[in-house]
């Protein structure tokens, strides 16, 4: 039992044991007919959340009430702009990404001017920046569902010796996320600061920007991700980012990184967004809908926060 002790004790394993416990089930359900095509699902659409989930967790692990509620509106923008710069070309799918990384760039340095300049509190600043980064997708939009380029398109839907492109994506940039904060000197500098502000200011961190490239960094994420969601689903549409505002909250919490700040969990993103995925997923092989999804989403994140929590009051 002790041997196990280490392995337990890893933050990350509960959303893990958590996804495969539903995926059995939801494959038991079914008689395990539907068994590729439900991986092959659960691998594609969890990335999506992963590289929202990657970005929302850098900006939490900056401490208590650090969070970006602008991630949806990032997500349709980027992809609005981006399909509708490359106007199907496929000669212009590089210079689209640049366009959606720029908006990402432009995006979270706006979010952090309102922050750090204005001292309005990152709940508040970033929701502003919400509203008026949807207003922009509304006006550029104007009801259009532009196509991607066919190349794009089919690299987003395809496969790579059978597992999803997106997925490959989403590790790929897992591994970067995670050498940033496991490797860098940048990855010190925001636990510390999620750990104690003054103290990180003390200790001579470069507090202001750090918090500035963390924010940036969230940002390009969420329109790297609506770029390759508008491509991945034909088209860009206006609501395309709403399910990601919970959803990039409840993988970082669900997937054991603090919800406090100062520490943070690249496997447990994985864990979650494929947890996240299999509960929705199981829930409509039962037939319930959208609002129990929610209720049960809820309550997850509610369980996690009060577990999480207990430890540190024993202590």
């Amino acid at each position: 039992m002790n041997a196990l002790k280490p392995i337990l004790s890893k933050p990350w394993l509960w959303s893990w044991l958590a996804a495969l416990a539903t995926f059995i089930v939801t494959i038991l359900f079914t008689g395990g007919a539907s068994t590729f095509g439900l991986s092959q699902a659960t691998l594609t659409f969890a990335a999506f959340s992963v590289l929202v989930g990657l970005g929302q967790m850098l900006v939490i692990t900056l401490g208590p009430g650090n969070v970006d509620l602008s991630v949806p509106a990032t997500i349709t923008l980027s992809g609005t702009l981006a399909l509708k710069f490359m106007d199907t070309q496929d000669a212009l799918i590089l210079p689209g990404l640049a366009i959606a990384i720029g908006i990402g760039l432009c995006i979270g340095l706006a979010n952090y001017g309102l922050i750090k300049l204005l001292r309005i509190p990152p709940i508040i600043a970033t929701l502003s920046m919400s509203f008026l980064v949807q207003s922009l997708a509304i006006w550029s939009n104007r009801g259009l569902r532009i196509k991607p380029p066919e190349t794009l398109a089919a690299f987003t839907t395809g496969t790579t010796f059978g597992i999803p492109n997106i997925a490959v994506v989403g590790l790929i940039v897992s591994v970067v996320i995670w050498w940033l904060l496991d490797r860098s000197i940048y990855g010190r500098w925001i636990s510390a600061i999620g750990q104690k502000l003054a103290a990180a200011r003390m200790a001579g961190i470069p507090v202001d920007g750090t918090r500035c490239v963390t924010y940036v960094l969230c940002a390009v994420l969420a329109a790297f991700c609506g770029y390759l969601l508008a491509s991945f689903s034909g088209g860009a549409a206006l609501n395309m980012g709403a399910e990601y505002l919970l959803m990039s909250i409840a993988v970082v919490v669900i997937g054991g990184s603090a919800v406090a700040g100062g520490n943070s969990n690249v496997p447990g993103i994985w864990g979650a967004s494929l947890f996240m995925f299999l509960v929705v997923s199981m829930l409509n092989t039962y037939g319930f809908g959208a609002g129990i999804r929610l209720i049960l989403t809820g309550l997850i994140i509610i369980a996690v926060i009060v577990a999480a929590s207990r430890p540190a009051a024993a202590r």
